[in-house]
């Protein structure tokens, strides 16, 4: 940014209804800017905020009509002149009128009969404050623009990345499908109407809510540690085989945590990861895995997460077991109530059951 104004790069806009001062203002200024001219405030309004709008504006305070001081309100109530510098001239000094001026905006004064040096000096300063805060200005934009895009470009291979983690579990176990995609939408959706309840308001704020979603697929990223000859088995599970199977929220767990560690800080949305995959095994009688927590000692991400994956694997097809029917998934759902899971969530869930099935639909396996 220059301190210099080179002629005509600048422009200046004179307001008087007496032809003499603005003949006079002209011949002293446009040497130095280019130099619009009015003889009205209406006029000058037009100006101020038309195509070549002005950088400075020299308004006289004695106009016939809307008179300065109300121009100047005007000028600086529109966003769009609202930062264009306003120096009054005016042939009385007196302080009452010069407070008037700085109350509707003004940012300088100049008596008449006018002393040219003092009005080059001025306008020049004025120019250089005006061109100062111009480049901060446009500095700022740029510098929020850049932060915006870099914010939504670390979001995106945030989320790509989840997904891409989460899916390489989900290609250890070929039944699951669009699993992740479900049981992702159904956690935001239970999120969203226990939000109702007034116990967990504040807990479930916005952005608490998208921090839940995006976590969700990472529920079963333990997985990818569980022997295949288990995790891929047809039949039942041995009592040690599911041991080892019920390992995979351990595992689940440290990978996020080691995430955790190479941030070198907390992180919300690893927070919510971490407790889901760890957690969402978890009964609300106490008698769930991997630590056997009770109640609201499971974190509210698990219980949500245990809900949403229960239903998931009732309504989806499994060597194991056929398809049940959403209202027969709807109805061992409340079964679990007070045993498996969370009343609450379980109430919450019954209230949006629809929506359930709706996301089911939308996000069926193929075949």
């Amino acid at each position: 940014m220059s301190d210099s104004f080179e002629p005509g790069t600048h422009t200046v806009l004179v307001v008087d209804d007496a032809p003499e001062c603005l003949t006079q203002m002209y011949g002293l200024l446009k040497g130095h800017y280019r130099v619009l001219v009015a003889n009205s405030g209406e006029r000058a309004l037009q100006l101020a905020s038309g195509d070549t709008a002005p950088d400075l504006i020299l308004l006289d305070v004695m106009l016939p009509g809307m008179g300065g001081y109300e121009v100047c309100r005007r000028l600086k109530s529109d966003p769009r002149t609202a930062q264009t510098p306003v120096i009054f001239l005016t042939g009385r000094g007196e302080s009452e009128e010069e407070q008037a001026g700085f109350d509707a905006g003004a940012a300088d004064y100049i008596v008449k009969p006018i002393s040219p040096p003092i009005v080059l000096a001025r306008v020049q300063t004025h120019m250089r404050v005006k061109a100062a805060a111009d480049f901060l200005q446009d500095k700022a934009a740029f510098l929020q623009v850049e932060v915006e895009r870099r914010t939504r470009e670390v979001q995106v291979i945030q989320d790509v990345t989840i997904m891409m983690m989460a899916a390489l579990a989900e290609t250890r176990d070929h039944e699951t499908g669009n699993h992740l995609l479900r049981t992702q939408n159904y956690v935001r959706a239970l999120a969203i109407e226990l939000r109702n309840h007034p116990r967990y308001r504040a807990e479930l704020d916005d952005e608490t809510i998208l921090l839940l979603y995006k976590s969700a697929p990472l529920h079963d990223i333990g997985k990818v540690g569980i022997p295949d000859h288990i995790l891929l088995k047809p039949g039942p599970l041995t009592p040690e085989e599911f041991e080892i199977m019920k390992t995979h929220t351990v595992m689940g767990r440290d990978a996020i945590a080691s995430a955790e560690r190479l941030l070198d800080g907390p992180s919300n949305f690893l927070r919510l990861a971490r407790e889901i995959a760890y957690s969402h095994q978890e009964k609300w009688d106490g008698s769930g895995y991997p630590e056997g927590l009770q109640g609201e000692q499971i974190p509210l991400s698990a219980r949500l997460m245990a809900v949403a994956d229960v239903y998931d694997a009732l309504i989806s097809k499994r060597v194991y077991k056929p398809p049940f029917t959403h209202p027969r998934a709807v109805e061992m759902i409340r079964e679990g109530s007070g045993r498996h899971f969370d009343p609450d969530v379980v109430k919450a869930f019954v209230q949006i059951a629809e929506q359930f099935q709706e996301i089911a639909r939308r996000y069926a396996d193929e075949g």
